[in-house]
């Protein structure tokens, strides 16, 4: 049914809708605890949202309740995977569908990485399902993001889903220590002792991914290997899912180094921000430059990540998006390194 809408916005076309749920899904579910996600809802689309029973009316402008039966459609089709829908789940699902891209929102918010301990692993945005996608489908893949994306998360679920497939026989992680060059002899400890907290953020999300008490064991044996990138010079790693992270605090010659690594029956994931780059005396970062050497060769693939894809706090991203225009206003451009260098 569509009519004219009279008044504050006269002569705009209506039209009125209703979906019909089905009665295998759960309205609460659907709906939210106390309609939180109606509301929600309600609030995304420029649509009246009434709710009678199993049978969802919505009245509105034709675009707009296009939009809103689409989203229903994605949450129903969500619910029906077993996975549970929350307001997040419903903000995302809203921001792809007004993105108008080609994937599915559902397809992106129901793709299972991996699971642990009753907690699944899971792309929470449409860029982070691409990179998942790239990992897939490539041998050599940079992931480069702000803080938050899941960049290096998302890497590591697909390593550990690499290993229990028996895809690859060990795994690789590998960060620089950059305050550790030349100063590591004055750090107190042994060798271990002194590199564990440039580490201890890849312990961190490992012990997310594997049972705490098999980590150990596989450490032991060198199934997975954690160290700094200055230990993987003059190897050649096989059959190895390999990931560095923080590759914005490489040189040019280390980041030449690490690729050069590579092995046969093995992947290679790297990480960083390119905003946030630590290197000494305004070093160029290795993470700056790769991509205009290796841009158009095959099989490495160079994946983006923006503020929209933090899927941290809500304010994280807000504050990654302000930053941003910040310095857009102030220099018109990115900051320099030396700006950044203290800003972590």
């Amino acid at each position: 049914m569509t009519e004219i809408r009279t008044g504050s916005r006269a002569d705009v076309p209506t039209t009125s809708h209703v979906v019909v749920v089905p009665n295998s899904i759960n309205m609460v579910s659907l709906l939210g605890p106390g309609d939180a996600h109606l509301g929600l809802i309600e609030k995304a689309f420029d649509a009246d949202v009434h709710v009678r029973g199993n049978q969802v009316t919505l009245r509105g402008e034709p675009a707009e309740v296009a939009l809103a039966e689409r989203l229903i459609d994605e949450l129903v089709t969500i619910i029906r995977t077993g996975q549970g829908v929350t307001g997040e789940t419903v903000e995302r699902a809203i921001a792809m569908l007004r993105a108008e891209t080609t994937e599915r929102p559902a397809d992106v918010l129901s793709l299972n990485i991996l699971s642990n301990r009753g907690r699944t692993i899971r792309p929470k945005t449409l860029n982070q399902k691409r990179y998942v996608d790239a990992i897939d489908k490539h041998t050599i893949i940079f992931g480069i993001g702000p803080a938050g994306t899941g960049k290096t998360y998302l890497a590591m679920a697909k390593a550990v889903q690499a290993l229990q497939g028996k895809q690859v026989n060990r795994i690789i992680l590998s960060r620089p220590a950059v305050e550790a060059g030349e100063r590591l002899g004055y750090l107190p400890g042994t060798l271990s002792e002194k590199i564990d907290p440039y580490l201890r953020p890849l312990y961190d999300a490992l012990h997310d991914m594997v049972d705490p008490e098999s980590i150990p064991k596989l450490l032991a044996s060198n199934t997975i290997e954690v160290a700094p990138l200055a230990f993987l010079r003059g190897r050649s790693l096989n059959d190895a899912f390999i990931i560095l992270d923080e590759a914005q605090n490489t040189s040019p010659e280390q980041m030449k180094m690490f690729l050069t690594r590579l092995g046969f029956g093995s992947k290679i994931v790297v990480t960083g921000d390119v905003t946030q780059v630590d290197l000494p005396g305004g070093m160029q970062s290795g993470l700056r430059v790769v991509e205009g050497i290796l841009d158009g060769i095959e099989d490495v693939s160079f994946n983006r990540l923006t503020a929209h894809d933090v899927v941290r706090h809500r304010l994280v991203g807000k504050i990654v998006a302000a930053y941003d225009e910040f310095d857009a206003r102030r220099e018109g451009g990115p900051r320099s390194t030396t700006d950044r260098r203290h800003e972590r």
